[in-house]
């Protein structure tokens, strides 16, 4: 089910270096924030936006926090689906997200930013496809299953709606999204084990 061509990191680390890039080129680019960020009451009129924001960042920690989950995640889901396969369901979700925010913003005139809800998509992917692969989650001292480390991670943006200005209905757009793409990768992957006859190893 791998791609051919890329490195098995390269898509990863390219997202990554832009979302840095962009980043460090914020100062540069404040006058079209407007313009980039998604903002619910204009995301008809600027439809750009479901993607440009998913490359923006509000603050330092941000941006560390979602690009140590981007390279953890999706180094792993990239070498398990191959880089294209990869790339869409990163970009998709991170649109999900967006949609997600949309549809859950207490104020529609509040942008929002971030590669969150792309992030959360792959990590939806790889809780059905590798749900035995372990992982850390928040301060827990002890690695759990990644199935049980997503839903971990959903109840809190559940409980915690929207907390501290944090788009909960971003990540779990991209969270459902990644999950139902998972189920059509393990379906897929069945119906080439039986037509083949062949094994292939998910977990």
């Amino acid at each position: 089910m791998q791609d051919e061509g890329f490195n098995w990191r390269s898509v990863t680390l390219v997202l990554i270096a832009i979302n840095v890039a962009v980043f460090l080129a914020d100062p540069l680019i404040q006058q079209y924030h407007d313009v980039l960020a998604f903002t619910p009451a204009y995301a008809y009129d600027m439809p750009w936006t479901f993607v440009t924001s998913v490359f923006m960042h509000g603050g330092i920690t941000h941006i560390l926090f979602n690009m140590f989950g981007l390279f953890m995640f999706g180094a792993f889901l990239e070498s398990r689906i191959g880089w294209q396969k990869f790339i869409m369901i990163y970009l998709v979700a991170g649109i999900v997200g967006n949609v997600g925010y949309m549809l859950t913003s207490e104020n529609p005139l509040t942008p929002g930013v971030g590669a969150s809800g792309a992030i959360y998509g792959v990590m939806g992917v790889l809780a059905v496809i590798a749900y035995r692969a372990q992982i850390y989650v928040m301060l827990l001292p002890i690695p759990v299953r990644m199935y049980i480390g997503v839903v971990i991670y959903a109840l809190v943006e559940i409980f915690f709606f929207n907390r501290s200005n944090i788009a909960s209905g971003a990540h779990l757009g991209g969270l459902v999204l990644g999950v139902l793409y998972g189920f059509y990768l393990r379906h897929l992957i069945k119906k080439i084990e039986r037509r083949h006859r062949v094994s292939y190893v998910w977990e």
